[in-house]
């Protein structure tokens, strides 16, 4: 058999799947595009989200010559060959490079100038957002859109496609596993299926549980269970029962959810619902996410034992989540207020705190705005006596 992923990938807008946010009819990004209006671009979103197709599929609908490349063995001497073949040309190329969070320093420098004579169209793809790791002249001369893992009905229904097509028979809960394992990834799903029609037909639950025993990301063998115990888990530590905590995360392994996928989870509960009522529990959270990413099961499952359990016996508080919450809120609605001069860049009237003891009396804000209600819970109460005696000495 062909490669699944290869032999089906999209080649036009519309057959592109997923990412209605930016390729449905008058979104922002397909309507660049067919108002062949795109300018440097990069994207950023799980692996076999559609990345690279997607910027496959520009260069088809723009006409561009297409030039594939990798930042981690870029050269810069192959860029500038692109670029001089290019220079006078009527036409223009879309270079497309991988892993561009990684381009380094002199690399950006390199493309600079071509950007901005537009001699090449660049886009650019990365499992992480690279906002961080461009440099300010590189992000002002380009636009970055997130791309999302594929939706699950997104995903069976491209799957139902491909077995018409290829004639593969499979049994109902092999199909389940297929899309929810693969975690909105469309080659992984292809190229499990692809593995296991060579072994078998139909194609049972079995056979795709020995060739991946443990769902790959954010999903498990039924989508209920999945969204369900996680929700579980989490309710159960926000409600202190150890025990509860316990049984729903041996569920979640047992139902091959993902170590970092749990630990993510968990890191997020840390500073939600615990927050500076105990503030190492995100500091334990953090190393636990570091932990499970390089040791995986089985192994994983003791250290997110000892970080549920840690929760579960944590004091609660939301307040840090309450209070950012509340901001936004009021910014979204408005309440947008000039910074006070004394405090602006070489503010000459800004009174330095430690010239007075640590603290000094000043306004920071032009309106009085409130947002923080302390729970006094925890460790949360010693934050307050400490904000309570540095503020009222």
């Amino acid at each position: 058999m062909v490669n699944l992923a290869l032999k089906y990938r999209p080649k036009t807008l519309d057959e592109l799947i997923g990412q209605p946010h930016l390729l449905e009819k008058n979104a922002t990004l397909r309507t660049l595009i067919e108002n062949r209006a795109l300018p440097h671009t990069f994207f950023y979103g799980p692996p076999g989200c559609g990345k690279t197709t997607l910027a496959r599929v520009i260069a088809n609908q723009l006409k561009h010559p297409f030039y594939e490349m990798n930042a981690t063995t870029l050269k810069i001497e192959d860029l500038r060959k692109i670029f001089k073949e290019y220079t006078n040309a009527l036409e223009r190329p879309l270079v497309f490079i991988d892993e561009v969070h990684r381009l380094s320093k002199n690399q950006q420098e390199v493309l600079l100038p071509f950007m901005e004579n537009h001699v090449a169209l660049i886009i650019g793809a990365s499992t992480e957002n690279p906002y961080y790791s461009l440099t300010a002249a590189m992000r002002s001369r380009s636009h970055l859109f997130e791309l999302t893992s594929i939706s699950e009905e997104a995903m069976f229904a491209y799957l139902e496609k491909i077995l018409l097509l290829e004639k593969i028979e499979i049994k109902e809960d092999a199909k389940a596993y297929l899309v929810f394992s693969s975690g909105g990834d469309v080659r992984a799903m292809l190229n499990l299926l692809e593995s296991a029609s060579a072994i078998t037909s139909p194609i049972t639950l079995e056979t795709l549980k020995q060739i991946r025993p443990h769902a790959m990301q954010a999903g498990s063998s039924e989508s209920e269970s999945h969204y369900e115990l996680t929700s579980a888990m989490i309710k159960s530590i926000r409600g202190s029962d150890i025990d509860a905590s316990i049984y729903y995360l041996a569920r979640l392994i047992e139902g091959g959810e993902p170590a970092e996928f749990i630990a993510r989870r968990l890191a997020i509960l840390a500073s939600e619902d615990v927050g500076n009522a105990n503030p190492p529990a995100l500091n334990l959270a953090a190393s636990t996410l570091a932990i499970v990413k390089h040791i995986g099961y089985p192994e994983a499952r003791i250290s997110l034992s000892q970080l549920v359990i840690y929760l579960a016996s944590s004091p609660k508080s939301n307040s840090a989540y309450m209070a950012i919450n509340t901001a936004l809120k009021a910014i979204k609605e408005g309440e947008i207020y000039p910074i006070p001069s004394h405090i602006k860049t070489h503010a000459k009237k800004y009174q330095y705190p430690h010239d007075f003891n640590g603290w000094v009396k000043q306004s920071y804000l032009t309106k009085p705005m409130h947002f923080y209600e302390t729970k006094q819970i925890g460790f949360e109460k010693q934050l307050f006596q400490w904000h309570e005696k540095i503020t009222h000495f």
